[in-house]
């Protein structure tokens, strides 16, 4: 049995500004801030030999945050490994206890959030002044419909799932225990494939920020089994 965390980013500057963010590149808030270090005060004893993030800023500080309380975590060594990066390595210092150990994050942009295209940086409620509410209501919720320009969540899905099954399934398979700080909806994705819901489904789920999703999986179950499921909070 093996743990898989997922947790969307803590609260960005865009959220708190009620805009559509998308692929553009926000910090966390104060309260997105706290909201990741309260997750990694929750995860502090879990022990992940492997961590994966998207390639924009506020799941990459998620991410630090969580493991700065890490109890296992020294140093986390951050590779680029999309095919046309530089597969250069760096390095990252969080607290200095000796029996700590490094840990290997990988970043990718088929973690990204879904892109937004002309709604990025618009304010929401504007935009449904703009479009109408029913307009924006389909953008948002559709599973198939896009925004102007922009993804669906079945477009988001095509790039996130393919990512999942082989990058990140085989490392489960190994016995790997696993962190992914990445979007609410490249999430979404990971979560209807590993919990078989259908697209109806999956867009009535709400992953609030900051709040680790726990599950124990069977690494040696021919398909993907789900032991338990919790929410951290």
């Amino acid at each position: 049995m093996v743990k898989l965390v997922l947790i969307r980013h803590g609260q960005s500057i865009w959220n708190l500004e009620n805009r559509f963010t998308g692929w553009i590149d926000v910090s966390l808030s104060k309260k997105g801030l706290k909201e990741a270090k309260k997750a990694g005060e929750l995860l502090k004893n879990y022990k992940f030999n492997l961590a994966f993030t998207s390639k924009l800023m506020r799941a990459q500080e998620t991410l630090y945050e969580v493991l700065n309380e890490n109890k296992y975590t020294k140093k986390y060594v951050r590779i680029h490994n999309d095919v046309n990066d530089n597969p250069k390595w760096y390095s990252n210092y969080s607290h200095t206890i000796e029996n700590k150990k490094e840990l290997q994050i990988r970043i990718s942009s088929a973690l990204n959030e879904r892109y937004y295209g002309d709604l990025q940086g618009l304010n929401k409620e504007e935009t449904i002044k703009k479009y109408g509410e029913k307009k924006v209501q389909e953008w948002r919720r559709s599973f198939d419909i896009a925004p102007p320009k922009g993804e669906s969540l079945k477009m988001t899905s095509k790039r996130t799932i393919p990512y999942f099954k082989k990058e990140i399934l085989p490392e489960l398979k190994k016995g790997k225990e696993i962190i992914i700080s990445a979007h609410g909806n490249s999430l979404r994705s990971i979560i209807m494939l590993i919990e078989n819901l259908t697209a109806d489904e999956i867009i009535e789920v709400e992953l609030p920020t900051g709040k680790p999703i726990v599950y124990e999986i069977d690494e040696k179950a021919k398909f993907f089994k789900i032991i338990s499921k919790k929410i951290l909070k």
